[in-house]
């Protein structure tokens, strides 16, 4: 059985738990890091020596790094709805993810989600909170052109696009901060919260990590 290592309240362990539930696949969830620990035991870091969740076990091999893991659980359990073996369909997909590795994630998570919410209010920087604020804005200003007379990412059906940028939405539309107006974004978030994995193994409460770095 496919085992994920990691907290529920991860957002890197979110996507992974996501298409988990798209694909309807018998795993075994196994609580790790934060408070639950166990990173830095032998046994954790010879499957990730980075000791960094999540982690996942298939048939006693391991895969780290959320978008690794992703694209191997796609190309072996969903070849028929999230994957191709055609180089150009595949990276229709891949460059959004890469995009959201790369330039919204690092902006939002960093900028934003840890330097304001997840940072004590006396300790907050404004000026890299204000230039998060401002640069995820202009990011998701963009998707939500991209996103013009779609369903999804990429036309009328999820993919891996969607699980590595929608699953941030929880988050950009769960913390008090400004944001534009994105009507198209805010619909496709409409139609990602209809999706019961979505709401099962995304919508996770966070408010245990206010303040907390």
């Amino acid at each position: 059985m496919l085992k994920v290592w990691g907290r529920r309240n991860s957002l890197n362990v979110q996507k992974v738990m996501w298409l988990v539930g798209e694909l309807d696949l018998p795993h075994e969830h196994i609580a790790a890091g934060g408070d639950f620990g166990k990173l830095d035991t032998p046994a954790y870091l010879a499957m990730n020596p980075h000791g960094r969740i999540p982690v996942i076990e298939d048939e006693g091999r391991s895969v780290w790094e959320s978008h690794a893991i992703l694209r191997y659980i796609a190309a072996r359990y969903g070849r028929d709805r999230f994957w191709s073996d055609d180089a150009w369909q595949r990276s229709n997909y891949e460059r959004w993810m890469d995009w959201s590795a790369t330039a919204l994630q690092p902006t939002f998570l960093n900028d934003v989600f840890w330097a304001f919410y997840r940072t004590p209010e006396t300790e907050r920087d404004w000026t890299i909170i204000h230039r998060g604020v401002e640069q995820s804005a202009k990011h998701f200003e963009l998707l939500d052109r991209w996103l013009q007379g779609k369903a999804y990412m990429l036309g009328d059906s999820l993919s891996l696009a969607d699980i590595t940028t929608g699953a941030l939405l929880f988050r950009y539309y769960g913390i008090d901060i400004p944001r534009p107006s994105l009507p198209n974004v805010e619909a496709w978030y409409e139609r990602l919260k209809a999706r019961p994995a979505y709401r099962e193994h995304v919508m996770v409460a966070f408010d245990d990590l206010f303040g907390k770095r």
